[in-house]
């Protein structure tokens, strides 16, 4: 009889998992809280316009890349089409009234740079060098088990520190600081490391998936019940069920109940505590995990355009009002927005204009904390009416770096830290989770393993933000049934 793997959270995490388990001869079930499947990578629909909830691009997915090679293994290659960013500036920062774009590839990288900064060409090739050398000291680089991370290294160090003792010229630190908002990188508290794996990670290739990443779940879901694996919506899991020192299964709040022989949960770890009983784990392992910080969370904007009126942006805009990407999650009621992220939506390859995009700008729950105990749909008219000003605010400054950009727009939508913790279940909102902090060392991480033998945990709080985080992640959760080389093995024989 197959083992049954019970997998809480059909985001990208938890279908991932679920599929390396599956095609390993695992009986899975996927269960999701909410109707549609996906988690981040789902999108939703407003007056027939398409929007991406969280996966508006990936990185290293030509072929041979890491990314590709995870994707081909998953089996879902031919259920998701991607659509190549700009090569020549895939990325876009604007700092200072200036606009830096970033190209991929090495030599255009070096040569981008010194064009910025001509006295810099040098710095940029000690950077990328450094940058390629502590990513590819992961296993995960090329699925070899024998490749070993530095711990004392530059990688373990705050990002800003090995930037100084990188790069002269203080504004071209902080150009290569601009995409921080794909993890919320705070000054002293992110690690090199995060930022090297990032940066590697699109700097190799950069795309956006035509369709939206709920391509990608169904893709994901489509491998999983080919392997003979399924996923259950509307299961929303009250309890974890255990005895005997072991998990036997989950229950839904409506009593349905499952059982299985191990429980994976890629859901926010401080929900996945609320779900077990407070005997099976010490409370200083409760209290440190609720006591991690999260990154912060976001407002957003979501743009419908009217037809033809906004050329399509290939890339992805970082704009800051000020002269420092550093800092703008300290925001007070005067100095929000300091920075913002713009990026456009694609439904099919080769747009010429866009339909449909999306702006994000750093909140935290603080700012809407007076109606956390309300839900969506429901929410009083004092919320709306900050939501409205809100977004009048975050235009009216996209607008001096898109002059022009509000009359194209049609209709548009927003989001605030509630709808982000009532769709996905972080703490507040957080939009990558528990926090990487240099400061913290071993008690600022979350190990995949508990102390109860068959719970395992993941998801961008256990190993690293983003896609590539989350599915290594995946891999070192599904290592704890099948081996890491054996899953290393299964990857490296593909064609």
């Amino acid at each position: 009889m197959r083992k049954r793997v019970i997998v809480i959270g059909s985001g990208l995490g938890g279908l991932s998992v679920g599929v390396m388990l599956a095609r390993n001869g695992y009986d899975v079930t996927v269960v999701e809280q909410e109707a549609v499947i996906g988690g981040c990578l789902q999108c939703f629909y407003r007056n027939g316009a398409r929007f991406e909830t969280g996966l508006h691009y990936v990185g290293s997915a030509d072929p041979g890349q890491q990314l590709y090679r995870v994707l081909q293994w998953l089996e879902v290659l031919d259920g998701i089409t991607l659509d190549r960013l700009d090569t020549d500036g895939y990325n876009v920062i604007s700092m200072g009234g200036n606009r830096f774009s970033i190209p991929n590839g090495r030599e255009a990288f070096i040569e981008r740079m010194g064009e910025y900064f001509p006295s810099e060409k040098d710095c940029a090739a000690r950077y990328y060098d450094t940058v390629t050398e502590i990513a590819g000291s992961s296993q995960f680089y090329d699925f070899d088990t024998s490749r070993v991370f530095r711990p004392d290294g530059p990688g373990t160090m705050a990002m800003n520190t090995v930037m100084d003792s990188l790069v002269r010229d203080p504004l071209m630190r902080d150009v290569l600081c601009g995409d921080q908002p794909l993890y919320a990188a705070r000054r002293n508290i992110t690690p090199f490391l995060t930022h090297a794996l990032i940066f590697n990670f699109y700097n190799s290739s950069a795309f956006r998936i035509a369709g939206g990443g709920g391509t990608l779940a169904s893709a994901l879901r489509g491998t999983l019940e080919r392997y003979g694996g399924r996923v259950i919506s509307r299961f929303r899991v009250s309890r974890i069920i255990c005895g005997g020192g072991l998990c036997r299964g989950v229950e839904a709040d409506d009593g349905r109940r499952l059982d299985g022989d191990f429980v994976i949960s890629s859901v926010h770890p401080v929900r996945t505590l609320e779900m077990l009983d407070a005997r099976l784990l010490r409370p200083a392992y409760r209290r440190r995990i609720a006591s991690l910080p999260n990154t912060v969370s976001c407002f957003a904007v979501y743009l419908r355009f009217r037809d033809g009126a906004c050329p399509y942006l290939n890339a992805n805009y970082f704009g800051y009002t000020g002269n420092s990407p550093w800092g703008s999650e300290d925001y007070d009621s005067k100095s929000w927005p300091g920075s913002y992220m713009y990026m456009h939506h694609c439904d099919v390859p080769g747009m010429t204009h866009a339909r449909t995009g999306v702006v994000l700008a750093y909140m935290w729950m603080r700012d809407v904390e007076q109606w956390s105990d309300t839900v969506t749909g429901h929410r009083p008219q004092q919320y709306l009416d900050f939501k409205h000003r809100a977004a009048a605010r975050l235009m009216a400054v996209v607008e001096r770096d898109f002059p022009g950009l509000g009359a194209a727009v049609q209709d548009y939508w927003t989001s605030t830290p509630l709808t982000y913790r009532d769709y996905t279940g972080t703490v507040d909102g957080s939009m990558y989770g528990i926090e990487k902090n240099v400061t913290a060392g071993a008690a600022g991480r979350v190990s995949h393993r508990t102390r109860i033998p068959n719970l395992f945990l993941c998801g961008q709080s256990i190993n690293s933000h983003g896609t590539l985080g989350v599915l290594v992640g995946s891999m070192i959760c599904a290592a704890e049934l099948l081996g890491m080389e054996n899953i290393f093995k299964q990857i490296r024989s593909q064609q």
